[in-house]
């Protein structure tokens, strides 16, 4: 284990949500980024999600209508002039990376438990 361990408190703060891909971008002058409007179910519509994945996906588009896995509740970031709300959950790396999805589609802003 590479980072300390944390109490059942600490780790409950954190809220993970699945939500459906919207639109997915590369960001213009830049390698690895991509904009990614996603479906939580909420009031507000889509969130803006800027995420470091473009070296694993072939075709943004291949993104459209999967759901996925995402950190919610993040304080806002600003990534390239971008403001990012939120951050997608993924594993792995080069070959073994992957992106953590439902096994069947649940409502949008389903949370992890």
């Amino acid at each position: 284990m590479n980072k300390p361990r944390i109490t059942m408190g600490e780790f409950s703060k954190i809220e993970v949500e699945v939500g459906t891909v919207q639109s997915a971008e590369r960001v213009p002058e830049t390698e690895k980024l991509l904009r990614l409007r996603v479906d939580f179910g909420e009031e507000g519509g889509p969130r803006q999600i800027i995420s470091g994945i473009n070296a694993y996906v072939q075709d943004p588009a291949s993104l459209l209508g999967r759901q996925l896995a995402f950190v919610t509740n993040l304080e806002p970031r600003t990534i390239r002039g971008l403001e990012s709300n939120g951050m997608l959950f993924a594993v792995g790396s080069d070959e073994s990376f992957a992106f953590l999805a439902p096994d069947r589609e649940v409502p949008p802003g389903t949370s992890a438990h």
